[in-house]
């Protein structure tokens, strides 16, 4: 199979996923092999912006789609913003986004510049800063510079392959049915052979061990010989060997004739037979051969594979209009929120995959069912709800794993408020509510109530240098609230037991605390006996961020349930250097972690033992999640 240029790069990782998924599924469709390549991984990373045009490429073998630079707004002097960009569209050097800036300023076609700088080295990689006016707005002017730079660019792509010498436009499928054509017949020669080398070994040993069993009658009978020819034939006729065998032995010395060689040889060969029977089991049936394919694929993507570079967005997120409304189908889908403080939303409502290779920003903390033309509440740290348009929200291609959301919008892009989030919420009118707890160790209940007239409004009413330290949307009502404090103590108890309140409550006592201590997780639980709780003890005195610590994974069912506002029990043993909790997580399912770059984070194993020390992490832990805590009751999908 040759192929032709205009194709762009994929993963390897995800290719190899959608290659094993038709090895098992011969009759998938181009949307089951989309969820594992949904789309084109650049070397130089950047955004993939629309993914219509990808789709027609893998249905058809032709289409293009537009590729965009990575970008960030930031303060490059006290008083004077910028635009960073830190990776460019395929085929896209500095220098060429360099000349037609200056060209587009030089002819007045674009304001706002001050200056352009090339930071680029090896230690930062791509960095080019473009300086912003005073008065201009950046996301204005960055939004010019994608029309009118090769900061945003297009790709077309051609996929003609050389099939048994004629050339053929693909589509995704049929590539990958003409290459694991190629690899099952590889498979099958390379079978072929090895059975064939394996069967002459064998035929040689054996003649070789007929001949030891009456080592004294070949020397003699060889010794007894005129020639070489002479003790061929008469090896031959004695002991019913072929030529091969004949001149095998001949070849050998006395001294490989010994006893001990005896052993080895009847060990090679039954070695031989073994793999020989395993061969004939490839050659013999279609499924194990599949099957070897298959293993050899996952072999390579474990040794080679790399994760995703490119970010994909079916859409980059736009403001709700009339005409808006009017083109995007109101659509069921998911808004993700990470830990990170990214927030991106799904295209449908296809429930998520299981966790598989892990990716940055993939520590989901929230995630809210709703319409692509609907709204959402967030809830900050400050005790506000604030709404949020959904459309606003750029939307992510579907994908058979769990869900990560590189591709998202960092809320400050959205919402002006310091505040750091806590969880999404659905604005509906039904349903039990949200359950919040304080790092004063308050809880409380809120009944859904949205304001429709205004943009946020407070959930709770909190006391002086009070928090929110954890929220959580309830399914039933009958879930578990679980307190985490610093001193780490461990309270879980009925949410029955909380009574709902209205908007302008502040809540009611949750978790008795020890003079100088705070809490510091809040969660929500569904089902105990899945649950786990991630604490991470270290030292008050380290900066926010820096702080590696011990981290404990444990079952929930371990602690048990007690009264509201009572004291809880030890959920981890602090250590010489260790004062106390830094960060607690309580949920459904295995927690995930991620550090403050949203690089993943390894977690200790499950710790049984519910009083037991941490064990060291590599780096400091921002946050954690699980999958199996996104939505309660919401099927996840193992392929």
């Amino acid at each position: 199979v040759g192929m032709a240029t205009n194709i762009a790069p994929h993963n390897l990782v995800e290719v190899v996923q959608a290659l094993r998924h038709l090895i098992e599924h011969p009759g998938a469709d181009l949307d089951d092999l989309m969820r594992f390549v949904p789309g084109p991984d650049l070397p130089t990373g950047g955004k993939i912006v629309g993914l219509d045009g990808i789709r027609d490429a893998y249905a058809t073998g032709n289409g293009s789609f537009r590729m965009r630079a990575t970008t960030r707004i930031e303060n490059i002097t006290p008083r004077r913003k910028g635009i960073v960009v830190t990776e460019l569209p395929y085929n896209v050097g500095t220098e060429k986004v360099v000349e037609a800036i200056k060209k587009l300023v030089q002819a007045k076609k674009l304001q706002g510049i001050s200056d352009i700088k090339n930071l680029t080295d090896r230690h930062k990689g791509l960095h080019l800063v473009i300086e912003v006016k005073n008065g201009i707005v950046p996301e204005a002017l960055l939004e010019q510079l994608f029309k009118q730079t090769p900061m945003e660019s297009s790709f077309s792509i051609n996929a003609v392959a050389l099939v048994d010498g004629q050339p053929r436009t693909l589509g995704l499928k049929q590539m990958l049915e003409v290459y694991l054509d190629h690899r099952f017949q590889v498979v099958r020669r390379r079978s072929e052979f090895r059975r064939a080398k394996a069967a002459d070994r064998l035929h040689l040993v054996e003649g070789l061990l007929v001949a030891i069993v009456d080592i004294d009658e070949v020397i003699q009978l060889v010794r007894s010989s005129d020639n070489r020819g002479e003790a061929r034939t008469r090896l031959m006729g004695v002991f019913d060997l072929s030529e091969a065998q004949a001149d095998f032995i001949l070849d050998r010395t006395l001294g490989s004739l010994t006893r001990f060689s005896r052993i080895e040889l009847e060990k090679e060969a039954d070695e031989l037979r073994a793999t020989i029977e395993q061969l004939e089991e490839i050659l013999g049936d279609d499924t194990v051969l599949r099957g070897v394919v298959s293993d050899e694929l996952a072999e390579v993507a474990q040794s080679f594979g790399t994760p995703r570079r490119t970010v994909l967005l079916e859409s980059a997120g736009q403001t709700v209009t009339a005409t808006a409304s009017l083109e995007v189908a109101d659509d069921p889908c998911f808004v993700l929120l990470s830990a990170t403080g990214l927030l991106a939303r799904t295209t449908d409502a296809t429930p998520f995959g299981d966790v598989g290779n892990r990716a940055k920003h993939d520590v989901i903390v929230s995630a809210v069912a709703t319409t692509a033309r609907g709204q959402v509440g967030l809830v900050t740290q400050d005790g506000v709800v604030h709404r949020l348009d959904v459309l606003d929200i750029p939307a992510l291609p579907p994908t058979a794993s769990a869900p990560h959301v590189q591709g998202g919008i960092p809320l400050r892009e959205l919402l002006s408020t310091p505040a750091a989030p806590i969880t999404l919420m659905s604005l509906s009118d039904d349903g039990p509510g949200i359950a919040l707890g304080t790092r004063a160790g308050v809880v409380k209940r809120v009944k859904p109530d949205p304001v429709l007239t205004r943009d946020a409004w407070e959930v709770v009413s909190l006391a002086d240098g009070d928090v929110v330290v954890g929220a959580a949307p309830l399914a039933t009502g009958e879930e578990q609230l679980v307190f985490v404090t610093s001193d780490a103590q461990l309270l879980r108890f009925e949410a029955g037991l909380v009574r709902p309140q209205g908007r302008g409550g502040g809540g009611v006592a949750g978790v008795k605390l020890a003079p100088g201590q705070r809490v510091v997780g809040f969660g929500v639980v569904g089902d105990v006996d899945s649950a786990h709780v991630l604490t991470i003890a270290g030292s008050g005195d380290a900066l926010p961020g820096t702080q590696t610590g011990a981290a404990k994974v444990t079952p929930l069912s371990a602690f048990p349930a007690k009264g509201r506002a009572t004291g809880g029990v030890r959920c981890q043993r602090l250590l010489k250097g260790e004062d106390g909790l830094i960060l607690a997580w309580v949920g459904d399912g295995v927690p995930l972690a991620c550090a403050t770059s949203g690089s993943p984070v390894d977690l200790p194993a499950v710790d049984p033992r519910r009083d037991g020390s941490g064990v060291p992490v590599a780096q400091p832990v921002l946050a954690a999640a699980s999958p199996a805590a996104l939505l309660p009751g919401l099927p996840v999908v193992r392929d």
